[in-house]
């Protein structure tokens, strides 16, 4: 049955480089802190920092965490972990975790070549809508916000949600492509960056809820570990899409996998 409403909330953490110890209490303790929520989100690696170096990647203990957390606050938890598949191989893997224990999970399509992401990692084939209370919702990672095709309203979602270790140097262009984001698929984009530094970057935050026009409903004020909490209308965004259906008039595209 579809929920017409729903909570949300960002999870802006301070991720301690590499301690994923660290990172799980502090996560533990800012889901304590929250209010309740059908779903939180925490950021990209949010259990390591952005690595893009070779470690041992096992992190089924965290996903179990996940499932833990998930049930005991009856609420989908999301967040990205470095994982290594069967085969060898490893991923940023995004995972949606819903109360009951059941884990989907999307291998992020745009690796960072910049950053160096392309040579640790192999990019995911396949976009991922997760179907929850009734509600779809996209699951991206970090520089996928960049690639608009990728993230193209095919009528087939509600929500689209961000997850990152966006840097500081480049806020402004995660603060604008979010919103066009929104307004160009008429769609809630919930987007959860980090704050803190690694041997790397600095990272100031920015973590928002937007609405379907482009108005921000939620947003973490200053450069600090922040709980951002929004309750979703998806009555009121589908009466909007109705009203003005730019997505009747959308272009078509067809994706090389």
């Amino acid at each position: 049955m579809r929920q017409n409403k729903l909570r949300v909330t960002l999870l802006q953490t301070d991720i301690t480089w590499m301690d994923m110890e660290q990172n799980r209490k502090n996560a533990e303790l800012m889901l304590k802190e929250a209010p309740f929520s059908d779903i939180f989100i925490l950021p990209e690696m949010w259990n390591t920092g952005f690595v893009t170096s070779k470690y041992d990647f096992c992190q089924d203990d965290v996903l179990t965490w996940m499932r833990e957390m998930a049930c005991k606050y009856d609420a989908a938890l999301c967040g990205s972990l470095s994982v290594r598949d069967t085969c060898g191989d490893n991923y940023n893997r995004l995972y949606f975790v819903h109360p009951s224990g059941h884990v989907d999970f999307y291998d992020k399509r745009h690796l960072f070549g910049y950053g160096g992401e392309d040579k640790v990692y192999k990019a995911g084939g396949h976009r991922k809508v997760v179907c929850y209370k009734g509600l779809r919702f996209l699951i991206l990672t970090c520089y996928d916000l960049r690639f608009p095709v990728w993230s193209r309203n095919n009528d087939d979602y509600d929500a689209i949600i961000y997850v990152a270790n966006w840097p500081e140097s480049r806020q402004r262009v995660w603060d604008v492509l979010l919103r066009a984001r929104a307004i160009e698929n008429q769609s809630y984009v919930l987007g959860c960056n980090r704050v803190g530094n690694d041997p790397e970057c600095s990272y100031a935050g920015g973590s928002v809820v937007v609405d379907s026009k482009g108005n921000v409903i939620a947003v973490a004020e200053g450069i600090t570990p922040q709980i951002v909490y929004a309750e979703l209308d998806f009555c009121k965004q589908q009466a909007f899409r109705e009203k003005f259906p730019v997505l009747a008039d959308r272009d078509l595209f067809e994706l090389n996998h």
